[in-house]
């Protein structure tokens, strides 16, 4: 073959490559609890399968965008793009916000597929809440197939529709009331660390040999975790003696709980948003946080002795049935968050005072804790969704 012939097959097969490219397009945002998992299977499906386009559809909210611009997959920055839909609501206003939206968000959908689709094939894989919804219509009407994964136990009723429409359904949480295949958490990569906790601490700017209690409201903060906790260093000094917190407030009460813990002569590490969880988990002794799908996975995967104080403001309550399996088997506390600071103190003050000084002997609550999370098995859900989207695409 000639030296000419051979650049124009070169080409070719290069061109032919290019348009057979598997691309996944991973739907879901408006908080970190859709994005983070979407990140991790990404993560997993790259490891397998090198040559595979990931882009992330997330909603138009700020967060997503400072979530996704920060991240890397397979060592490049992470491609995504905004869908400018609303959530679904009752009140009037809402239910406006969410049908004027819908029609762009599905043609923005749409046009994500087909240009996808130059390159080859399309697999959308839905993470749920109201970003996932119009990308699967989308999906449906370019006949593009669907993989849901559900993260809450309790599904919302965009998810209980997509799974209605989806080509395969999984879940990572006992979803009540459905039959969907259930895998175990998923958890990325960033979110867990082979360091010893002397290293992490270190890296988190904390004293190496003090142990460390993680507070987390999860990427927007919590401002009742951080009242209770204000509360808490107040009346219960000798139970936080010795310990140092790292603490993540979300956008508003940084320089309060700076101000807090410095009146009660606590070291604490401060900040509204912590990039390496890894680290942050890795360094913990022990956490406090919410129980949305990904802390109790993150919780899970890194055997931290938690208690959780699921969001309050849900009707259904999902955030508790989402700590349950960790609960129900001794591998977590749980209390209700009251909202009010000095009742929080009633029930969750006493349980997170155990949790930290009950310690003295192999039966104390966090050595039982600790080996209940190991007996729950590897949290690697994120390779089952990997595998399973590769097995649609085939």
């Amino acid at each position: 073959m000639s030296a000419a012939l051979q650049s124009q097959a070169h080409h070719y097969d290069a061109a032919l490559a290019q348009r057979t490219t598997l691309t996944v397009l991973f739907a879901g945002g408006g908080t970190g609890g859709h994005i983070f998992p979407a990140l991790a299977v990404a993560e997993a499906l790259l490891a397998m399968r090198p040559g595979v386009q990931a882009r992330f559809l997330c909603s138009s909210r700020p967060l997503d965008a400072q979530i996704l611009s920060a991240q890397r997959v397979a060592g490049a920055p992470a491609e995504f793009a905004a869908v400018p839909a609303q959530p679904f609501g009752l009140r009037p206003r809402a239910a406006i916000r969410f049908l004027a939206s819908w029609g762009g968000a599905v043609r923005a959908g749409r046009e994500e597929i087909r240009a996808a689709r130059a390159r080859g094939p399309v697999i959308v894989a839905a993470f749920g809440g109201f970003v996932a919804a119009p990308v699967v219509q989308a999906a449906r009407a370019e006949r593009v197939p669907t993989l849901m994964v559900n993260l809450d136990a309790i599904p919302g009723k965009a998810n209980r529709w997509i799974a209605r429409h989806a080509s395969r359904v999984l879940t990572a949480a006992p979803a009540q009331g459905t039959s969907w295949t259930q895998i175990r958490p998923i958890v990325r990569s960033a979110s867990v660390t082979d360091r010893t906790p002397a290293e992490c601490r270190a890296a988190c700017g904390l004293d190496a040999s003090a142990p460390v209690l993680l507070i987390t409201g999860g990427s927007q903060g919590a401002g009742s975790i951080n009242a209770f906790m204000s509360a808490f260093v107040r009346e219960h000094a000798s139970a936080i003696s010795g310990w140092q917190i790292l603490h993540q407030t979300g956008k508003d009460g940084a320089d309060e709980m700076r101000a807090a813990y410095a009146a009660a002569g606590v070291r604490a590490s401060v900040t509204p948003f912590i990039t390496a969880m890894g680290l942050a988990w890795g360094a913990a002794d022990a956490a406090v946080g919410r129980a949305g799908a990904g802390t109790v996975a993150e919780a899970w995967a890194n055997r931290v002795p938690t208690l959780f104080l699921p969001y309050p403001y849900h009707k259904d309550q999902h955030q508790k049935f989402n700590a349950m399996p960790l609960v129900s088997t001794g591998a977590a506390f749980l209390a209700t968050d009251h909202i009010d600071a000095s009742a929080n103190m009633r029930d969750a003050g006493l349980l997170l005072a155990s949790l930290l000084t009950n310690e003295q002997t192999q039966e104390g609550p966090r050595t039982k804790i600790r080996a209940a999370l190991a007996a729950l098995g590897p949290a690697d859900g994120a390779a089952t969704v990997a595998t399973q989207i590769l097995e649609l695409a085939r």
